[in-house]
């Protein structure tokens, strides 16, 4: 691992450095999310790059296996970057989850209280049945189409094909 942190750039190095949990920890949402975005777009280039290069290499070195060490720097670069992601997202979303906390605790406390309900005069039992009996909004279940009508009758046919040999063997 410092092997391969000693070879990033300067620009790769402050953005691991900027993702060290102390530094990370400090950070309110919105410079977290900005650093989640710059830590996912250099994942991805280097999630891109190494796919590319094990493509183009599969060809010349004979296989998946033989390119797929001559390609290690790459794959370890974009597994650093995918641990960082890891670790910043996971703080994001403990941050994101206080602050929407936050705002259902201040709203709640904003809204005022319900009003009591007032008290109805109770109803006859058929009342009610009649109340509640909704007509169904589809009363025909039936395929409406010509392809689904023949495709639910060959289903049928061919279930009740099925059925008369079972009783057959009976």
């Amino acid at each position: 691992m410092d092997a391969l942190l000693g070879s990033l750039t300067e620009t790769e190095l402050a953005l691991v450095r900027e993702s060290d949990p102390e530094r990370i920890a400090s950070l309110d949402e919105d410079a977290l999310i900005e650093l989640h975005n710059r830590v996912r777009r250099a994942r991805n280039k280097y999630v891109k790059a190494y796919r590319r290069r094990a493509a183009g290499r599969v060809e010349e070195a004979g296989g998946r296996g033989k390119a797929h060490a001559q390609n290690a720097r790459r794959r370890a670069k974009a597994e650093v970057f995918e641990t960082l992601l890891a670790a910043v997202s996971q703080q994001l979303a403990a941050l994101a989850k206080a602050s929407a906390e936050a705002y259902e605790a201040e709203r709640l406390k904003a809204e005022p209280p319900p009003a009591p309900q007032p008290r109805q005069k109770p109803q006859k039992a058929k009342q009610k049945a009649k109340q509640k009996k909704v007509a169904p909004q589809r009363t025909d279940r039936r395929p409406s189409s010509p392809d689904l009508r023949k495709r639910a009758a060959s289903t049928r046919a061919t279930n009740a094909r099925k059925q008369a040999r079972k009783d057959k063997r009976s």
